[in-house]
């Protein structure tokens, strides 16, 4: 997480890769004090008005107090509350894709993502936070605008530096922090509650570990935050020189400073050239390599790990770890891995730097190069260690990002081509339709046979053959011009998936019978189990279908990449079979097949297969006589699909048209609709626990229980007996965020707002 010190908490910066469901607010938005004044105008500004702006320069705390503003009211909105992080966002195209993660949506669809957000968003009652706005003003202004028309149920906070300038834009200036009175003898106990005092006392105590604010330091102290004129960023800067410094030292060297650019007089400076003196004064205190190593590190868009430091930096973890307690580097952790992350008013300082130095060109090119060759080495690999790739390419997607858009806008075709192909299980998996844009831009101005057998498979996956047919002709070309056997029959085999898609039975089955003639002559798992995988969906998809097939060439899918360790392609092996099953009219044997592919696809986050696979569990549930479970799970499977916004299985159209029809002559129409919206309300966690029959403590077990799950109504009992989340979470043994969240979700169903009104409905309800 990216955390930003306050009063003594921590704030999380990074909500959509840290929480259980991208874009939730962080539970330490929640922990956050101070600033009572602005938080209450805030509050009852987003009362009255759909948009409000929090406009202030860079670290002067915006995101902080929209985060807790939204964490305060998120329980009044039906839907909760959201942060569509812009920081990292380097392109207007990109900012769709942005709301989607927010929203936890897919853009795997053909559909620009903004639309399908956009619809997504049209019956919720929903609070969102847009955040950091000020480097994309048109786009983001777009994307507001078009909410306030399309969704009247969603409220929006948006931070940044300049106003967006859309219609019923309601400004909010957002001041730097409460200062001391300019008389530094004021009383320390009431100094010790001013909010730029607290903030410096709290980051110095982390930076040398034994500061204390008191009579003797109180006044350089207040006479510091002043000088800072109570930018939070500063104040911790400055802060953190505790460890070797004195308050009074380092107030006597900013001062200094500040009286070169006044020219020794006491004309205030501007705050933007307050933030960045301070910032010249701890770059200033970096020796060399301190220095080269913090102009270099802003290549880095979002957040990075050592490896890329070490190989696009020419930096090492000593020059980082001194970097990171400096305050000059964030440090956090992501799925166990070290990673870090420049704040970007720190980041757009380093850039300056780094083009005074003259080696912007220089160090961009040794990024681009470094993530071409390290996704070049990993992609084969990639298959096999499908999750860990996925962790690693979460952490370094936002740079990535920029050297693909560096490479278009420079027309670097050739390396950006390489680049883009070798991230193809990320556009699977997570991006489709992002893959899709980059690699047509790319392929406007050169050519890749791999990059064209991508591009056609994304197309299929979108099920969208009219784009894919011609490029995957091009890629068999390609492949065979270039002597690629492999590829030629990986090629051959998509393009008979698409053919068949498009309705050209013939074409579709000469491609297969190519790629059966080329893959024979192969030892090429990788070819094998593509050719097979076309072989399952021919006979699935066709009118007269080949059942036993199918059967036959997914289990030896099932088989080979079982003992390879190919998640992604025993997933799909395991739906394809327990489909087949099913079709047949099989309801037992299917069911391992189906529960194993469901706990793949929730492994690697594969939405294609989720619903897929609620889908076949939803018909099953229908023909085993449980309407209810079929009606939920088909109810959730198609928010699912919405989600992602493609159809990529017409084989289970006419299965969910039956299962409909049972559940709905067993329940009764209006039954059946209750339920259905039931399951469409579920979150994709919910449905998969209902789907494997796992406990959901977040469920009741039936409409006519106790409206908390089991493990709610441990949570609520715990707080009427008086716990802290803290106290609940050691003794439940879970984190403290799980505690925040299922208190949430309690004070959601009941239609409460505090602690004390769980506790009484607590005494009330138990025996």
């Amino acid at each position: 997480m990216k955390f930003v010190t306050w009063q003594g908490v921590v704030v999380s910066r990074i909500m959509a890769r840290t929480a259980s469901r991208p874009g939730n607010l962080p539970a330490e938005a929640t922990s956050f004090i101070g600033r009572r004044r602005e938080l209450a105008g805030l509050k009852r500004k987003i009362a009255e008005a759909r948009l409000v702006c929090l406009v202030g320069p860079g670290g002067v705390g915006k995101t902080r107090l929209a985060l807790r503003a939204a964490a305060d009211l998120a329980r009044r909105f039906r839907d909760g509350a959201r942060l569509v992080e812009l920081a990292e966002v380097r392109e207007p195209a990109l900012v769709g894709g942005a709301v989607m993660a927010a929203l936890d949506l897919r853009d795997q669809a053909t559909t620009d993502p903004l639309s399908l957000a956009l619809s997504h968003l049209r019956d919720k009652q929903l609070l969102l936070v847009v955040d950091n706005c000020e480097h994309l003003l048109d786009a983001a202004a777009g994307l507001v605008s078009e909410i306030l028309k399309t969704s009247p149920g969603v409220r929006v906070i948006a931070t940044s530096r300049e106003t967006l300038t859309v219609a019923g834009e309601h400004i909010f200036p957002v001041p730097p922090l409460d200062l001391s009175s300019a008389h530094s003898a004021a009383p320390l106990a009431r100094l010790r509650h001013n909010e730029a005092v607290m903030l410096f006392a709290e980051r110095a105590v982390t930076g040398s570990g034994s500061f204390q604010l008191t009579a003797a330091n109180q006044g350089a102290v207040a006479d510091l935050c002043r000088r800072l004129d109570g930018l939070p960023l500063a104040i911790e800067l400055a802060a953190v020189r505790t460890r070797v410094l004195s308050a009074q030292q380092i107030l006597d060297r900013l001062t200094d400073r500040f009286g070169l650019l006044t020219g020794g007089g006491r004309t205030a400076l501007p705050r933007h050239q307050t933030l960045r003196t301070t910032i010249d004064w701890s770059h200033d205190l970096l020796d060399e390599s301190g220095q080269i190593l913090l102009r270099r590190l802003s290549v880095f868009t979002g957040r990075f790990t050592l490896e890329s430091v070490e190989s696009v930096c020419s930096g090492d973890l000593d020059a980082l770890s001194s970097l990171v307690d400096k305050s000059l580097v964030l440090k956090e952790e992501v799925n166990n891995t070290a990673c870090y992350r420049l704040h970007e008013t720190m980041r757009e300082y380093a850039a300056i730097k780094l083009r005074a130095a003259g080696e912007s060109e220089t160090v961009e090119s040794r990024c681009a190069d470094h993530f071409r060759d390290r996704c070049r080495r990993s992609a084969v690999e990639a298959r096999y260690h499908l999750v860990e790739w996925l962790d690693w390419m979460d952490i370094e997607i936002d740079t990535v990002r920029s050297v693909l858009q560096r490479c278009v806008a420079t027309q670097d075709t050739r390396r950006g081509l390489e680049l883009a192909a070798a991230m193809g299980w990320y556009w699977l998996t997570r991006a489709t339709s992002e893959g899709v844009r980059w690699l047509d831009e790319l392929l406007a101005h050169g050519s890749n046979p791999f990059a064209l057998f991508l591009r056609g498979f994304l197309a299929v996956l979108q099920s969208d053959p009219v784009a894919g047919r011609p490029v995957l002709r091009r890629a068999v070309a390609g492949a065979r011009e270039a002597g690629y056997a492999g590829l030629e029959s990986l090629s051959l085999s998509m393009a008979s998936v698409a053919e068949l898609l498009a309705g050209d039975r013939i074409a579709g089955r000469r491609f297969l019978d190519e790629a059966q003639q080329v893959t024979e002559g192969l030892d090429d798992y990788v070819a094998t189990i593509m050719l097979l995988q076309a072989h399952a969906l021919n006979g699935l998809i066709e009118s007269d279908r080949d059942l036993e097939t199918v059967m036959l060439v997914a289990a030896e899918g099932i088989r080979l990449s079982r003992a390879v360790g190919d998640l992604y392609s025993l997933e799909m092996m395991l739906l394809n079979l327990g489909s087949a099953k099913l079709i047949g009219g099989n309801v037992d044997e299917p069911v391992p097949l189906l529960v194993e592919a469901l706990r793949i696809a929730r492994q690697i986050d594969d939405r294609v297969a989720q619903y897929c696979l609620l889908d076949a569990l939803g018909f099953r549930a229908a023909r085993c006589g449980q309407p209810r479970l079929a009606a939920r799970l088909l109810g959730a499977a198609e928010t699912v699909r919405e989600g992602v916004g493609s159809w990529f299985s017409p084989h289970l159209g006419p299965l969910i048209t039956e299962a409909l029809q049972s559940a709905g002559t067993a329940l009764g129409e209006a039954a059946l609709r209750a339920e259905l919206d039931a399951g469409k309300r579920m979150s994709r966690e919910a449905a998969i626990a209902l789907a494997l029959g796992e406990p959901d403590d977040n469920v009741a077990d039936s409409p006519a229980s106790t409206p908390l799950g089991k493990r709610q109504a441990q949570v609520a009992r715990l707080v009427a007996d008086g716990l802290s989340n803290k106290q609940i979470a050691a003794r439940l043994l879970i984190s403290e965020h799980t505690v925040d969240s299922h208190i949430r979700g309690i004070m959601d169903k009941l239609g409460f707002s505090s602690r004390t009104q769980i506790a009484a409905w607590m005494a009330t309800s138990e025996p």
